[in-house]
């Protein structure tokens, strides 16, 4: 398992894809190199592609509300990208989309 997350940046806008799971043993390195990108550039739009992920638990939900805090505090909305069925169902029944701050892709 790693918790490596790759970045790529646009004019005021980050998109961090992320590893392929998220679970509370991963979940701490991601919340940190988010966070890390976060302060250091304060981007307009954090966009935090799920294209990659094969499993994710509740870990996953507390990343994004984590990282919406974060973002908030900066300025910065968030956009969740590439979901599987799954995890956009998962998404849904924690109600993350009723987030002011969030929005995710169809």
């Amino acid at each position: 398992m790693s918790e490596n997350v790759s970045f790529s940046e646009t004019e005021g806008v980050i998109i961090a894809s992320l590893p392929s799971e998220i679970d509370h043993h991963i979940a701490k390195g991601v919340r940190e190199m988010i966070d890390g990108k976060l302060f250091l550039k304060k981007p307009e739009l954090l966009v935090l592609d799920f294209s990659g992920v094969k499993f994710m638990d509740s870990s996953g939900i507390g990343l994004i509300i984590g990282r919406k805090e974060v973002a908030e505090s900066l300025g910065c909305c968030i956009r969740i990208s590439g979901l599987s069925d799954r995890n956009r169902h998962l998404l849904r029944l924690s109600g993350i989309e009723k987030l002011g701050g969030v929005s995710i892709d169809k």
